[in-house]
């Protein structure tokens, strides 16, 4: 393939923004503005599409810049560690996976978040108890203690 042919392609980007709080600055800034993309623009849109989530929160977001510099954009839910930490109660996880505990969690937590996450186009096919399972195993990485 030319260099031209690979250029017209389009270009994605994933960035972890605060919803509601996009700004220009990094990490939203340089990614988009080495690519040619207004990212006040991107901001103002973003801020407005996650006007109803609580300001803050991190958002998954993919950004699809095509050749011609438009964009479009798929924001997903907080990742699996932001929920676990908010329904523990923690600041951070533990430094010792394994070893240290920081916190407890109950199944029907798991179960509120496997809920939430199931939302997320990459995990639709997935039955329910998959992704509660991959949340225990999020939280024991974190040192987080799911009790019954």
């Amino acid at each position: 393939m030319s260099k031209a042919a690979l250029k017209a392609r389009a270009q994605v980007v994933r960035i972890l923004v605060a919803a509601g709080k996009a700004a220009p600055t990094p990490p939203v800034g340089p990614a988009l503005g080495a690519r040619g993309v207004k990212s006040m623009d991107f901001c103002k849109e973003f801020n407005a599409r996650t006007a109803h989530i609580e300001p803050g929160v991190p958002t998954p977001t993919l950004i699809t810049i095509q050749p011609d510099r438009t964009f479009s954009f798929i924001t997903k839910t907080p990742p699996t560690a932001y929920f676990l930490k908010k329904a523990a109660g923690i600041e951070r996880g533990t430094g010792r996976p394994g070893h240290d505990i920081v916190g407890t969690v109950s199944l029907k937590h798991v179960y509120e978040i496997a809920k939430i996450k199931a939302t997320d186009e990459h995990l639709k096919h997935l039955r329910l108890e998959a992704i509660a399972s991959t949340i225990v195993g999020t939280a024991r990485t974190l040192g987080i203690q799911v009790v019954p």
